[in-house]
């Protein structure tokens, strides 16, 4: 992923997990989970495991 991978995504409506950059967090916030289409607030971000290089995610 183009800008590495600095947090991960958890979807409150649907459960989805995935990691993401900036660049993907923006474009989620704006436009809501691409899984289920609800929207998407700040706290649906923590930073990613991989940002401590563990890793995993």
């Amino acid at each position: 992923m183009n800008g590495g991978t600095e947090l991960v995504f958890h979807c409150p409506a649907c459960g989805e997990c995935m990691a993401v950059n900036a660049p993907m967090r923006e474009a989620l916030l704006d436009q809501g989970c691409v899984v289920c289409g609800s929207v998407v607030s700040q706290s649906a971000f923590s930073p990613s495991p991989e940002a401590n290089g563990d890793g995993t995610v």
